[in-house]
C-alpha cells in the first residue's frame, strides 16, 4: 500500500500537470472504481453523476493528507474550494498523465480530459483504489474530503502538532508499531516506514507507548518524519511495477531500507539477524540487538 512518500510523489506530479486546467470531459470505463472495496455494487446513475459533476470544473490544485489525495475544484484558491475529486490509490492504483492519442492501458478505469490537451488516467489493476467527488469540510485545520475528516494531520503538513501527537501517543497501551499505524493519531505512516522509524530510533515494535519515556517517543516521531522525507526525496519505495509516479517512473528508496523486508538478513549496524514477527496482523521487522525488548516492572 502506498504510504505518505509515495502518495506525495504522485500528488506533486499530478499538481504540476493539472493545476489551473479545466476538465472538459470524463470517462468511467469500470464503474467499480467509483466505490470502495466494501461497496462494489455501483448504482448505474453513479457514472453519469460523476461525469456531470467534474465536467467543466476548474482544478485549483492537488492536495494530500496522509495517504489521501484529492483535486480541489472551484474558483479562487484551494483554501476556498467546496468540492474535491478524492483519489485513493489502494494497492495498485496509478494516476498517469497522457496525451489523447496515446494507447490506453487495459487496466485504465477512468479518464479526465483536460483543456491542456492532456488526460489524467486512473489505472488500477486490482481495483482496490477508488475515485469520487466529495464535499470538502474542515478537519484538523484545513479543508479535506468529507470521508477523510477523521484522518489526523501528517508530519509533513503545517497543521501537524508533534507535541500533541506525542501526548496522545503516550496514552496508548497497545504496541507502538500498531499505534504508529493509527491514522486518527498520525497519518501517512504505513508498515514500511513504521518499521524503519522504530529501527532508527532504537525502539522495539512491541514497546508500549504509555510505559515508554516521552523522549523515546519524540525520537520515534522524529525518525518517522526523517525517513519519510528521505524516501520522498527519491520518489518513494517501489517493490514492483504497480507503484509509479505520473510519468511511469518508480521510486528507489527500497535500496535504503534498513530492516523492512530484510528478515533473516544481517543488521546493517551490528550484524545480528533481522527478525520478522506479526504485530497487529502486520509483518514487522526489527533487530533484536539494536531494538532491545521492553522491560517493565
Amino acid at each position: 500500500m502506498p504510504e505518505l512518500p509515495e502518495v506525495e510523489s504522485v500528488r506533486r506530479g499530478v499538481d504540476e500537470w493539472t493545476a489551473g486546467t479545466t476538465i472538459t470531459g470524463a470517462e468511467v470505463a469500470d464503474p467499480r472504481i467509483l466505490g470502495t472495496t466494501s461497496q462494489r455494487r455501483i448504482d448505474p446513475s453513479a457514472v453519469s453523476g460523476f461525469v456531470s459533476a467534474v465536467t467543466g470544473a476548474h482544478i485549483l490544485g492537488t492536495e494530500r493528507r496522509g495517504k489521501f489525495m484529492w483535486l480541489s475544484l472551484g474558483e479562487g484558491t484551494a483554501s476556498s474550494a467546496e468540492l474535491g475529486i478524492l483519489v485513493h490509490l489502494g494497492m495498485s492504483g496509478q494516476l498517469r498523465i497522457h496525451t489523447p492519442g496515446e494507447e490506453i492501458h487495459r487496466h485504465t478505469r477512468a479518464i479526465l480530459h483536460l483543456d491542456s490537451e492532456r488526460e489524467l488516467r486512473f489505472v488500477d489493476q486490482r481495483i482496490f483504489g477508488h475515485i469520487g467527488v466529495q464535499p470538502l469540510v474542515h478537519g484538523y485545520g484545513r479543508l479535506v474530503p468529507a470521508s477523510a475528516v477523521h484522518i489526523a494531520a501528517d508530519p509533513l503538513e503545517p497543521a501537524f502538532d508533534p507535541e500533541r501527537v506525542v501526548a496522545e501517543l503516550a496514552k496508548k497501551r497497545t504496541a507502538i508499531k500498531a499505534a504508529l499505524l493509527d491514522q486518527t493519531l498520525i497519518s501517512g505512516i504505513g508498515n514500511i516506514y513504521a518499521d524503519e522509524a522504530l529501527f532508527r530510533a532504537g525502539v522495539h515494535p512491541l514497546a508500549v507507548p504509555a510505559r515508554t519515556r516521552k523522549s523515546r517517543l519524540v525520537e520515534v516521531l522524529e525518525s518517522a518524519t526523517k525517513v519519510m522525507s528521505d524516501a520522498l526525496a527519491v520518489g518513494g519505495t517501489s517493490f514492483d511495477a504497480l507503484y509509479v509516479n505520473v510519468n511511469g517512473e518508480s521510486g528507489y528508496f527500497d535500496r535504503a531500507l534498513l530492516v523492512y523486508g530484510r528478515g533473516g538478513q544481517e543488521c546493517v549496524r551490528c550484524g545480528t539477524e533481522i527478525v520478522k514477527i506479526t504485530v497487529g496482523g502486520r509483518g514487522t521487522h526489527f533487530c533484536p540487538n539494536c531494538q532491545k525488548p521492553p522491560r517493565y516492572r
